[in-house]
């Protein structure tokens, strides 16, 4: 009897198997065959981009694409974002897959003829606006991903929810945006989300390769501003004042020291950086205060509350050693949590990705000082965000163009990986192998 058991469950195993290999490759022929249509979407977002909160046409195309599809849809989530909710035909868990939206204030350089020529006002200067950083990829890879998951929707056994999000690089100043309102307006609730998904392309990988970390992945990032406060005075007789700018000076020099001194560099990487500093407006006049801004970035919820430390104390107490005053505010107007990639979650689903890619293709990653807004999704709920190469081959990676860039460039043939690693992601976390 238990030898007829073992063999009914040998039986079993092999025929599932079996349906799982045959649905994969369903999955890579439906993705290979709309490889045209990935990159025909990517290049009508890619010239026609738009900044956070303001995603009104980008939103639209989904919604539209979305509910050709029969998925659920609902609009004007965390302002312009879209969401898809497409309900299996059999019971499990909720899988969501999360691409962003919005286009950055970087004047295009490029000489491809889809290049954006759209101009807006931002920070009350006229900008020039571009994908400078690969989310119309990511929006046209997941319209993949639902047009093939919802072309199998009998068979699936979950439910899937599509998460187009506006405002990853962070909300116009003064306003809410991004993941951390999507989460604060439901969008892993109803259904209650089991786990989420997301890449992102990468201009210094490869196309055809992914690549990943278990972990901090990317850093935690807060924004930060210091005012330092002295005593103005006639430039002729600096003994008259307290020089916010030479105080200015000094602060900004030993922030250096936290990474070099306070850092145990051999585990993490982190950064301190001024990126502005604004104080007077003549030659002769010693200013009554500077304005300072920057930015932390850190690796671990530890070493992030050891940078904001240190940063106040050395303001502050520079400033008071001199006679004059800091005041500092970090976050100031911006934080994103460490991109936290869940170790057993990434553990389990590896053998998706090399199994989607090729095992040479799938390559650990070190981590980045970048960050992503996707980390608010991950405080939440288990996440596992991945890198896509987009690095035409044979190209030096020091030598491409970075994102953020005006001359940022993306090999398009990887985008049908992009839908195959999602898609096989979300089957094989329902078929029990993510938990």
């Amino acid at each position: 009897m238990k030898k007829l058991y073992i063999f009914a469950l040998s039986l079993y195993t092999t025929v599932s198997m079996a349906q799982t290999d045959a649905v994969k490759a369903n999955i890579a022929k439906k993705a290979d065959a709309m490889q045209a249509k990935l990159v025909t979407w990517r290049r009508d977002f890619h010239e026609h981009p738009e900044l956070g909160n303001h995603e009104t046409r980008t939103a639209g195309i989904i919604a539209s694409h979305l509910k050709s599809l029969g998925i659920e849809v609902k609009t004007g989530v965390a302002k312009t974002g879209v969401v898809g909710l497409l309900k299996g035909g059999k019971p499990g868990p909720v899988v969501a897959l999360r691409a962003d939206m919005d286009g950055l204030p970087v004047t295009e350089r490029t000489a491809v003829p889809f290049a954006s020529k759209v101009k807006t006002t931002f920070n009350n200067t006229e900008v020039g606006v571009m994908h400078a950083c690969g989310h119309d990829t990511h929006v046209s890879i997941l319209m993949g991903v639902a047009e093939v998951l919802a072309s199998m929707k009998n068979d699936l056994h979950g439910t899937v929810k599509f998460i187009f999000q506006p405002s990853e690089e962070g909300p116009p100043f003064g306003e809410e945006g991004g993941a951390e309102l999507m989460i604060k307006e439901g969008v892993l609730q109803n259904p209650k989300v089991d786990a989420i998904f997301g890449l992102h392309i990468n201009a210094q990988t490869e196309v055809g390769k992914i690549t990943y970390r278990p972990g901090g992945t990317m850093a935690a990032v807060n924004d930060m501003q210091i005012v330092v406060k002295g005593r103005q005075a006639h430039g002729a007789y600096p003994w008259s004042s307290i020089d916010p700018i030479v105080v200015s000076a000094q602060i900004i020099n030993s922030l250096q020291t936290i990474v070099s001194r306070n850092l145990n560099v051999t585990e993490n990487a982190a950064v301190v950086t001024i990126g502005a500093i604004n104080g007077g407006n003549r030659s002769n006049i010693i200013p009554e205060q500077v304005t300072m801004m920057g930015t932390l970035r850190a690796l671990s919820a530890e070493d992030e509350k050891m940078l904001i430390d240190r940063v106040k104390t050395i303001a502050t107490k520079t400033a008071e050693a001199a006679g004059a005053t800091a005041e500092v505010k970090i976050p100031f107007s911006v934080r994103y949590p460490v991109t936290y990639n869940d170790p057993k979650l990434t553990e389990k689903m590896l053998p998706t990705l090399q199994a989607t890619a090729g095992t040479a293709n799938v390559l650990l990653r070190p981590a980045v000082t970048g960050a992503e807004d996707f980390s608010f999704f991950q405080e939440k709920v288990p996440g596992l965000f991945i890198f896509l190469g987009g690095m035409p081959k044979g190209q030096d990676p020091l030598k491409t163009a970075a994102h953020h860039t005006p001359d940022f460039f993306i090999d398009e043939s990887g985008f049908s990986l992009g839908v195959k690693a999602l898609c096989n992601l979300t089957l094989d976390y329902m078929a029990g192998k993510g938990k």
